[in-house]
């Protein structure tokens, strides 16, 4: 069954917030963000059909963000190439536009634990099953990031 116009625009009123700050946290680029952003829909209107619930085209479109940033990100074009901006935090509230350019300079695994958790609002469970590992590594994740966090925030006196 083919996708209407109609259903495409709700689906990135719906969930397109969702992808594109967590492609803005896996990428640290706007412009790759974008990128990511794009070809997740692309792939999503490709597959919406095969969806049971809303619940599943949550986790889906996580873990599809997820996975798009993380080839992006160890592209070889990628590695050879230095950005020519640093990420803006669009879509970021301005009581946490300091805060979040932090959690940006934090490294990939433990940038992506922190915006799910605070900004998508996953439980640890929701977390491990979505990115296919096992719990006790997404409290770990969570653990080391806050504490990294909090360090990076004593360091700038936010």
């Amino acid at each position: 069954m083919a996708v209407s116009e109609e259903q495409r625009t709700r689906a990135v009123k719906r969930w397109g917030d969702m992808v594109w700050r967590l492609a803005l946290a896996r990428t640290a680029n706007v412009a790759d963000a974008e990128d990511v952003f794009q070809e997740v829909f692309l792939r999503y209107f490709r597959h919406e059909d095969r969806f049971d619930s809303d619940e599943h085209r949550k986790a889906w479109l996580i873990r599809c963000t997820v996975n798009r940033a993380k080839s992006l990100v160890a592209s070889p074009w990628r590695r050879r190439t230095v950005p020519l901006e640093t990420a803006e935090e669009v879509g970021v509230e301005d009581d946490y536009r300091e805060v979040y350019s932090v959690v940006l300079s934090l490294p990939a695994k433990y940038r992506t634990a922190i915006h799910l958790h605070y900004f998508e609002g996953l439980s640890v469970a929701e977390m491990a099953e979505t990115l296919n590992v096992p719990e006790g590594t997404v409290k770990s994740q969570l653990s080391r990031g806050r504490a990294l966090l909090r360090e990076m925030l004593q360091e700038v006196e936010l």
